[in-house]
């Protein structure tokens, strides 16, 4: 004989275990939600032209930019070159999490401003090619070279871009990032190498910070992050090309003093 009662009690058990679940799941999303406005929200220094909240825009970091000006007396004087005085709002990247990770940590930051420069040009550079079928985009950086707005300059600025961007790559090599260590240290057997080349894409073309890249391979962080950021920087250095070197002057005195 078949015990009703007690399968009416399992049955009013399991449902509350599913209500009890999709409410855990629910608040679980408003909270996400939440923080993802949260983290879009540009602040009111940058003007009400930009929208306040735009979740997919993701996190934003302001800037602002000074000028100097000469006064009708001559003199000169530093003020704001923005709009109204207004700040400026760009999309935050890996490199700026960095940053603030350093800061937090009271260090200096891993990356020179020069090494960030390169990584930030070679994503914009990445993304204009990438995007070079939709002409009238590629057009615009065309005309900013100063070519004109014809079918042959547009095939000009690709090959151009592509032929950087190979110029670029040859530069940061196919070496390997990490070098060889015991399994305990790398975080197992099953670990992958890391190439300075999939390291760089990494980085700069998918916004990934240095420990995403390990997790990725199969890495365990520690140590290994500091080794990897190491090898990070001298990347972007190697992308940046030779440098002139700087000429010495010398001063000579004749006569007496």
């Amino acid at each position: 004989m078949v015990d009703r009662a007690g399968v009416a009690r399992v049955e009013a058990h399991e449902r509350m275990a599913r209500t009890d679940a999709a409410r855990s799941r629910l608040s679980s999303e408003a909270e996400r939600l939440a923080r993802l406005r949260s983290s879009s929200v540009v602040p009111e220094a940058c003007g009400p032209e930009i929208v306040q909240v735009a979740p997919a825009r993701g996190p934003v970091e302001t800037w602002i930019a000074d000028e100097c000006v000469t006064k009708a007396d001559g003199t000169q004087h530093t003020q704001s070159a923005m709009w109204h005085g207004r700040t400026g709002a760009r999309r935050s990247d890996v490199f700026d999490r960095m940053a603030r990770a350093a800061t937090a940590k009271s260090s200096d930051p891993i990356l020179t401003p020069g090494q960030v420069a390169m990584g930030r040009d070679y994503r914009s550079l990445y993304e204009r090619h990438a995007t070079a079928g939709v002409q009238c985009s590629s057009l615009e950086a065309t005309a900013q070279r100063g070519g004109s707005s014809g079918g042959g300059s547009f095939i000009d600025a690709v090959l151009a871009d592509r032929e950087k961007l190979a110029r670029l790559r040859k530069r940061v090599g196919d070496g390997v990032a990490l070098r060889k260590v015991r399994p305990s240290r790398r975080g197992g057997v099953g670990a992958a190498p890391i190439t300075d080349r999939r390291l760089v894409d990494m980085v700069c073309l998918e916004d990934a910070s240095v420990a995403d890249v390990l997790k990725a391979h199969g890495w365990s962080a520690g140590r290994n992050v500091a080794k990897l950021s190491v090898s990070l920087s001298q990347a972007l250095e190697r992308m940046q090309g030779p440098r002139p070197r700087q000429r010495r002057f010398c001063t000579r005195f004749i006569g007496e003093m």
